[in-house]
């Protein structure tokens, strides 16, 4: 049985206990989000989804999230159903971010929504405004290992970001883009 199938059949029993989750406190519930975040497995897995459910902005169905993926400012992260966060993924949603359906995300990338500024030339560049950008990855998107998706990008449904690649720009629909920065290879057909 697939992931699918088996979020399906026992969906109601996953969304109930998470329901009951969010009476406890934030910080047990990420308390607990950071002791099982280095475990693998179906347990951990679901544990994961179980307390980001009342956390995220939003969080569909069968949404699948690896071992040591951090994600940061989730209250700003939407995320749709049927979505694979592999292992080691760094998502910083201050920004915001939303995740449409049917998107895999390869282990090691990085997906950022803000970016630094140094237009205060009396303060460290670290300590300058931070510029807000969102990010959105639309529907049906596969997403390789290793890539960095820089702020205020969109990635247009039906397409496929190289391993490696660096996204400064907004990705047309049905395209191959990979390189740093990422270019168009080629047309999906």
């Amino acid at each position: 049985m697939n992931g699918r199938d088996s979020f399906s059949k026992h969906r109601f029993v996953i969304i109930t206990i998470s329901k009951l989750f969010k009476y406890l406190p934030k910080f047990v519930n990420f308390s607990i989000l950071s002791l099982i975040s280095p475990r693998d497995g179906k347990v951990f897995s679901l544990l994961r989804y179980i307390i980001l459910k009342n956390q995220c902005s939003s969080l569909g169905d069968n949404v699948y999230i690896g071992s040591n993926v951090k994600l940061i400012n989730v209250e700003k992260l939407k995320v749709g159903s049927n979505v694979s966060i592999h292992t080691g993924c760094y998502i910083d949603a201050l920004g915001e971010i939303e995740i449409e359906n049917n998107v895999s995300i390869a282990h090691s990338t990085s997906i950022l929504s803000f970016d630094h500024t140094w237009s205060n030339p009396d303060l460290p560049i670290k300590y300058n405004e931070l510029s807000l950008g969102k990010v959105v990855v639309e529907s049906d998107v596969w997403i390789g290992c290793g890539v960095r998706i820089l702020a205020g990008i969109i990635i247009s449904q039906r397409s496929i970001i190289a391993a490696g690649s660096v996204v400064t720009k907004d990705v047309p629909s049905g395209v191959l883009v990979g390189g740093i920065p990422a270019k168009v290879i080629k047309r999906l057909s």
